[in-house]
Parts: C-alpha cells; sequence; structure tokens
C-alpha cells in the first residue's frame, strides 16, 4: 500500500481562484476514441470485447470471434466519430480526446480529424486494455507507445494520460517517469484539479467523472435522450450555484460508438443547449484546465 488513500482534499474549503474572465465552473466534454484498439482475437488476445456493448452481456463464447461486438465499435469509427465532430464543430465547442493510439492508427482519417481539428489529446492507452493487468515492463512500454503513436498520427503530443477505468498501483509513477504529460485523469475523487506527490515530483491530478459519463446508456441507468439531457442540466446547474463561491469543474465523457447514434447525441444537444445560455461557465480543453490550474494554484 505505497499509493497512500486521501480522505480529506481540501476539507470542504478550496482555492479562492477563479478560472478565465472570471467563471467559477470550467466545463470539460471528453470524446474517448478507443475502437479498434479493444480487446480483440486478432490482436492475439484470446477474447472478443465484451464491455461497452449494446447487449448486456457477450451472447458468443469466449474464445471464439464475436462479430457483433467489432461492429458495434466499428461504428464509432465509421459513423459516431463524425457526427460528434460536426456538432462540437458547428457549435465551435472545445472538446479534448482520450485517444488510444491503435485506435488512431487503425483510422488515420479520424487521426487527420483530431488533427486539423486543434483539439487537445490525453493518452488513453496504447491499447484499451487494463493498466493494472500488465506487468511493469509492459505498462511502461504502452506509456511511451502511447505518447509515441498519437504523437506520429495527429502530429502533436498528448498533454495528459487517463487508463481504462483503473491505473495500477505502477502507473501514476510510470508516467511521471516518461516525462512527456503534464497531468493525469486517473482519479475520480473530486470536482477540481489537485497536486499529488510522486517520489520528489509534484504531479497535477484533473480528475474525471463516470457519473455524468453516456456509459449511463448501457448501464441502464438512463436510456431516454431527455433523461440524460435532464441528469447532465442538474449536475450543471448545481456545480455552476456552488461556483458563485468556489472553482467547479464538470466532465461530460463521451463514446463515438455510443452517444455517436442519432437518437442518443441529442440528449448532447439539449445539454449543450442549455449551457450556452448560462454565464460563469468556461468551457475548456482538459490541457486548458490543467495549464490554468498550474499557474493560479502552483503545488
Amino acid at each position: 500500500m505505497t499509493d497512500t488513500r486521501d480522505f480529506l482534499g481540501y476539507g470542504g474549503g478550496a482555492p479562492q481562484v477563479r478560472w478565465p474572465n472570471g467563471a467559477g465552473l470550467a466545463l470539460n466534454f471528453v470524446l474517448n476514441v478507443e475502437e479498434g484498439s479493444e480487446y480483440s482475437l486478432g490482436d492475439g488476445d484470446g477474447r472478443s470485447e465484451g464491455a461497452l456493448l449494446e447487449v448486456r452481456a457477450p451472447r458468443v463464447p469466449q474464445g471464439d470471434r464475436d462479430l457483433a461486438s467489432e461492429s458495434m465499435y466499428e461504428y464509432g469509427q465509421r459513423a459516431g466519430f463524425w457526427r460528434i465532430r460536426d456538432l462540437f464543430r458547428d457549435r465551435g465547442l472545445p472538446l479534448t480526446i482520450f485517444a488510444c493510439g491503435l485506435a488512431l492508427e487503425r483510422a488515420p482519417k479520424v487521426a487527420e480529424a483530431v488533427a486539423e481539428s486543434g483539439w487537445d489529446i490525453c493518452a488513453h492507452g496504447w491499447r484499451w486494455i487494463e493498466h493494472y493487468r500488465l506487468d511493469e515492463a509492459t505498462e511502461r512500454e504502452h506509456i511511451a507507445r502511447a505518447y509515441d503513436s498519437i504523437k506520429r498520427m495527429t502530429g502533436r503530443a498528448p498533454d495528459g494520460w487517463y487508463s481504462r477505468y483503473s491505473r495500477s498501483p505502477r502507473t501514476r509513477r510510470l508516467v511521471v517517469e516518461h516525462g512527456g504529460y503534464s497531468y493525469d485523469s486517473d482519479a475520480y475523487n473530486d470536482d477540481l484539479p489537485y497536486w499529488t506527490a510522486v517520489g520528489e515530483t509534484a504531479h497535477l491530478v484533473v480528475p474525471y467523472s463516470l457519473v455524468t459519463n453516456d456509459a449511463k446508456f448501457l448501464s441502464g441507468d438512463v436510456f431516454n435522450p431527455q433523461d440524460y439531457a435532464d441528469f447532465l442540466i442538474a449536475s450543471f446547474d448545481v456545480l455552476l450555484a456552488e461556483a458563485a463561491t468556489r472553482p467547479r469543474i464538470m466532465s461530460v465523457g463521451i463514446h463515438s460508438r455510443i452517444l455517436g447514434h442519432p437518437g442518443r447525441l441529442s440528449g448532447l444537444m439539449r445539454f449543450i443547449d442549455h449551457v450556452q445560455k448560462a454565464e460563469g461557465v468556461w468551457i475548456a480543453g482538459r490541457a486548458d484546465i490543467a495549464r490554468h490550474w498550474a499557474e493560479v494554484s502552483p503545488a
């Protein structure tokens, strides 16, 4: 247990800082680009991917190729990504890409679109696999390989790091050891960025959220796009009210193969309509949030 748990955080308070233009709430939209890097027989994993599918449990026996699973994932790169790309481009909104290196390599047109957009990038692994299942040497290799792959495919390096679901006890140390990442988002424990010590190095954490995440469509927590929009709006409104006296961040996680379907995307559109009428909110990329926090609340 070398990674000490912290139940205090800011202790009910928060640094008295503001986001740019005096905003109290920073809102970050995240598009996860994972499709093509998930578990598959073709990549020697011995099974097809079974998570975040349109069915609750895979129906093809493990060890056999699940062509339905592969097809659902393909939808993200073939159709969903472009629908989401068009929405954010037409609205003039920033978007953070949580990118798996192999996913970009297998969809070079998607990588090209990300490069042209100017959206900031956070590495989501070389592949969309759990780092807590890797040994240290393999994990170190994947962290470096993700960085190099994303930089090669988009022409710019990723700013941050985010693991699939959970980091291993070694991940943060290896990310800092690599030296190319300015923050990680491998935490769900706060509504603000915070600093942590990795050895003698001060390291920034920008927490993510699985609460305001479109995976809720597949878990069964929400089905109707109106319910999805209502929940995002309720979360946003509470955070915005709190942000009058203390800063806050809100992360909205999106997947091309989930929210990229038209009926679901309509819920996000309703939420964006609500947000764009509000005052006191800064809609920003995750890298901008990390940079601003480092400036106004240094380690």
